[in-house]
């Protein structure tokens, strides 16, 4: 019999988590040839989710929770849960039923023979979300996978069951600035994709605002590619020789007809222009040195408040 630990990363799931558990239980318990549990990771709610965790642990002893001492970010919940798995199938569930928890018995059957090592869901629609954010998300997947050698398909979610040697792989990776839709590409593997149709969140709201949402693409551009910097390169080399033409034209037209006073406002225009370029450039030069910042200070990812995992 398999082994297989679903982690479900929770921040202020109060309301959410028994309707989840009661459907995902469910799901789990009609599983043949499968010894199931959960590994709740409760990031630093405000609100009652983890005392909800600890009441379905006291009723169901496959439920296992990691608590932190405060909020550290949803990648920091998921990288906590697969530290902590020991199984030989690892799944990733969010906890508001967005992720169709149908889906399981189908991937895990994807993953019985050896032709593949993940099994993941991307949805095909964006029902329910907002026109703006939709455009974003597109634009976002398309430029992340022009600038990067990893490629993330269109739609592609956290959601997905993974075999033993993935979860060792993705875990062998202790970079701090995590952005795990373009670790779960770069580290490959055959993935087995499951399309399936947006859902409503069962309860509350959305944690993500279009803020975290931007942040968190910027993130997956700059951890994945350095093709930024590049840009920067190639901006600067185009404004210094389009400066380099334009002073030649001028030391020309001096010569020819005398000089010529007016031109006040063309100055004016071009060092915004070029000192907004600088700017820009000195921006993105700047992300990539707050990460290696960040990254040089080994600080750890979570901290564990109380677990009722035993670690062996």
């Amino acid at each position: 019999m398999k082994t297989f630990e679903l982690i479900v990363p929770c921040f202020n799931e109060q309301e959410s988590l028994p309707v989840f558990y009661e459907k995902v239980n469910s799901v789990l318990d009609s599983l043949d040839g499968y010894e199931s549990s959960f590994i709740f990771v409760d990031d630093g709610s405000s609100d009652k989710t983890l005392e909800v965790i600890k009441n379905l642990a006291l009723t169901d002893e496959k439920v296992k929770y990691i608590s932190f001492s405060r909020n550290f970010g949803k990648e920091s919940a998921m990288l906590a849960g697969l530290s902590f798995s020991t199984a030989e199938l690892v799944g990733i569930i969010d906890a508001d039923l967005q992720h169709n928890p149908d889906l399981i018995p189908e991937m895990l059957s994807s993953l019985e023979s050896d032709e593949y090592d993940i099994a993941a869901a991307r949805r095909i629609d964006r029902g329910g979300e907002a026109k703006v954010k939709s455009a974003f998300s597109k634009l976002f997947y398309k430029i992340v996978n022009r600038m990067s050698d990893v490629k993330i398909a269109d739609g592609a979610q956290d959601f997905r069951i993974m075999t033993r040697k993935v979860v060792d792989s993705i875990l062998s990776m202790r970079e701090y600035n995590r952005f795990s839709k373009g670790i779960f590409s770069w580290v490959g593997f055959n993935t087995k994709w499951f399309e399936h149709e947006n859902s409503e969140r069962v309860a509350g709201k959305s944690k993500w605002s279009f803020w975290k949402l931007t942040t968190y693409a910027i993130d997956g551009i700059i951890n994945f590619s350095t093709v930024p910097l590049k840009i920067s390169f190639l901006f600067g080399g185009f404004v210094s020789f389009a400066g380099l033409v334009y002073a030649l034209y001028i030391i020309i037209r001096t010569i020819v007809k005398g000089p010529d006073v007016p031109g006040y406002a063309s100055l004016f225009s071009a060092l915004l222009i070029i000192g907004g370029l600088i700017l820009l450039s000195l921006g993105i030069i700047g992300e990539y040195l707050a990460r290696i910042y960040t990254e040089v200070k080994n600080r750890p990812d979570f901290l564990v408040d109380e677990t009722n995992i035993v670690k062996k």
